[in-house]
């Protein structure tokens, strides 16, 4: 059963056609993230990912790789650090801070890393409940 401190790692990137599938889906078509003309003008020198898509990790993560049956989504909260480019390798790290029993829930801390830096690019944290799992 989960502890405080564990941990779960999973490495992610997007390529141009995601962000521009992103921005179509989302309605958020700023120029920063689909025009290459823009991007290069840009503080940035290129186009950047949107940082809701960067962190759409973390629903893949809770939705599909990690304790995923019954989980329900209660909360999430982020800070966005770095930007994020596409076809760069990024590593998203989700850590138990604390467990609830009485309530079947968890929070995690929730992180993104630049693989080639090291550097941060998103923090923050997310409440799941779980019925059917976190069980203690």
């Amino acid at each position: 059963m989960l502890q405080v401190g564990d941990e779960f790692r999973h490495k992610y990137s997007y390529t141009q056609n995601d962000v521009d599938t992103f921005a179509k889906v989302s309605g958020d078509i700023n120029p920063l993230h689909i025009d290459p003309v823009a991007g290069k003008a840009s503080m940035f020198g290129r186009n950047i990912m949107h940082g809701f898509l960067g962190a759409s990790v973390f629903t893949k993560i809770f939705g599909a790789l990690w304790y995923a049956e019954g989980h329900v989504y209660m909360s999430q909260n982020l800070k966005w650090f770095k930007p994020m480019f596409v076809d760069t390798q990024y590593e998203a790290v989700i850590k138990v801070k604390e467990i609830f029993k009485e309530k079947n829930r968890v929070l995690y801390e929730c992180a993104v890393y630049d693989v080639a830096t090291g550097e941060q690019t998103i923090g923050g944290e997310a409440l799941l409940l779980n019925k059917l799992q976190y069980i203690w």
